[in-house]
């Protein structure tokens, strides 16, 4: 151990969940599977849901994950990303 303390929140995992736009019901454009791959190429399983999207991340790569989320949706046409992030009591 080198001396420094560990924060008590470094292995928490939060819950993601992003909605990207624009929104064509039954139709997720190439801004939305860029996002999801993006995410899922890091290892995470997402669950692709019919108004948005979520997953599951440790503290530790929520920065990255949201990070590749958004730069990927917006590298293919999306207008706009919702993002949000809470963390998972007792987990």
């Amino acid at each position: 151990m080198d001396g420094r303390a560990e924060s008590p929140y470094h292995h928490d995992v939060l819950l993601l969940e992003f909605t990207i736009e624009p929104f064509v019901e039954g139709n997720p454009g190439p801004h939305v599977r860029a996002a999801v791959a993006a995410a899922e190429a890091l290892g995470i399983s997402v669950e692709f849901g019919p108004f948005g999207s979520s997953c599951t991340v440790s503290q530790t790569q929520v920065a990255e994950v949201s990070g590749a989320i958004v730069a990927q949706a917006f590298a293919n046409g999306a207008t706009h990303v919702s993002l949000h992030a809470e963390r998972l009591a007792g987990a």
